[in-house]
């Protein structure tokens, strides 16, 4: 583990509402139950959360930077609202048929958080509720957990697919993940 304790979270499906036609406005950004509040339970245990999020919906032009900002505003208010913050985040506007390095399941955005953090990735916790998600995760070093929200709800109650990563971690939403780490970092420092 770095010397900061960072977790990686992707946006829509993780945090809030996903949507096929995209999230393109402040109206259209819904938190997912509990989520707001587990990003602050986080925060109180000394966490420093960041969003890696694809939004090809930019490059598309579905919306703009300013909508992305907005959206992002809106975000910031909620979890401020609930004693929460996300200290920084990252975006990759490009579509698959660009080929970029930074959207995911490339590793892109998560070397430039480390870079930005000035920290060593590897083992960091990377959440999100795709395989393109825990692929850019394990691509990045960073230890995968989804969630069973967003594009991976279809999944509770089965096994994962044998295409993800062997090493997935699995939680129902963002609060039991919050939950996980918790539990962990509380056994962790009793055995030290």
């Amino acid at each position: 583990m770095p010397a900061i304790k960072l977790i990686i979270l992707d946006r829509d499906g993780t945090i809030n509402q996903d949507s096929d036609e995209f999230v393109k406005s402040a109206a259209e950004w819904l938190p997912l139950p509990g989520a707001l509040e587990a990003i602050a339970r986080l925060n109180h245990a000394g966490w420093h959360v960041v969003l890696a999020s694809n939004q090809s919906g930019l490059g598309r032009g579905l919306f703009e930077v300013t909508d992305l900002n907005a959206i992002h505003a809106k975000m910031h208010q909620m979890l401020a609202d609930v004693g929460g913050r996300i200290d920084a985040v990252f975006y990759c506007p490009h579509g698959p048929e660009d080929g970029c390095r930074c959207r995911k399941p490339g590793p892109g955005l998560f070397e430039q958080i480390g870079e930005r953090f000035g920290i060593d990735i590897r083992g960091v916790p990377a959440v999100g509720d795709s395989e393109r998600d825990m692929e850019a995760a394990v691509s990045a070093g960073c230890e995968p957990h989804l969630v069973l929200t967003g594009k991976a709800l279809a999944l509770r109650g089965q096994s994962l697919p044998p295409s993800f990563p062997p090493q997935t971690q699995v939680h129902q939403d963002l609060s039991a993940l919050a939950d996980f780490l918790l539990a962990r970092e509380a056994d962790a420092a009793e055995t030290t």
